[in-house]
């Protein structure tokens, strides 16, 4: 992809992978550059999403981004905090960080999944005013849906591996999983 075609690409937005009643709903930051090319969610080659939903075994095999709508047969989907594609999330405002969480509550309790997992927690604390979230389950809900913080899979995140990350995703598939066989 070249640099023109990339940025052809800005303020596109990348279609959810969803449908109601998920059993988690996985929520980026936003679209970036190759992601809004291709119209596939975590495109760019070094973000670990792909990988890390395998390690964390919420899918069989490691999926490409073009299998995304495959997500669906596991009960799995993908939206974003903020629609449009950027290079980096830092071009986005805190205005449409906190925009986004409040259409991301109506999509939310539309599609009612059992989990939004919001993968980048400094995106939840903007988007939803709580400041001192840490990665892991939240107090908050949107009607019956619970949240988890994940980290942000980007290569640029450095305080995570892709093993520490998947042991973080493992977490939540095991919660996700208990709840349920409770129901």
């Amino acid at each position: 992809m070249t640099p023109a075609e990339l940025e052809a690409a800005r303020d596109r937005i990348v279609p959810d992978v969803a449908a109601g009643g998920l059993s988690v709903l996985f929520c980026g930051i936003n679209p970036g550059l190759m992601s809004a090319a291709t119209g596939h969610h975590f495109a760019r080659p070094g973000n670990r999403f792909w990988p890390v939903l395998h390690l964390s075994d919420f899918t069989p095999r490691q999926l490409k981004p073009s299998e995304q709508d495959e997500l669906l047969t596991y009960g799995l989907g993908i939206t974003n905090v903020v629609a449009r594609a950027t290079a980096r999330a830092d071009e986005l405002s805190a205005e449409e960080f906190r925009e986004g969480g409040r259409l991301l509550v109506e999509k939310v309790e539309r599609l009612r999944p059992r989990w939004l997992a919001v993968v980048g927690i400094t995106a939840y604390r903007t988007a939803f005013g709580e400041r001192h979230a840490r990665i892991g389950p939240q107090e908050r809900t949107i009607g019956d849906t619970r949240i988890w913080g994940l980290p942000n899979p980007s290569g640029l995140n450095a305080h995570w591996t892709a093993q520490t990350m998947a042991e973080e995703f493992a977490r939540l598939r095991h919660e996700a999983e208990a709840e349920a066989d409770r129901a």
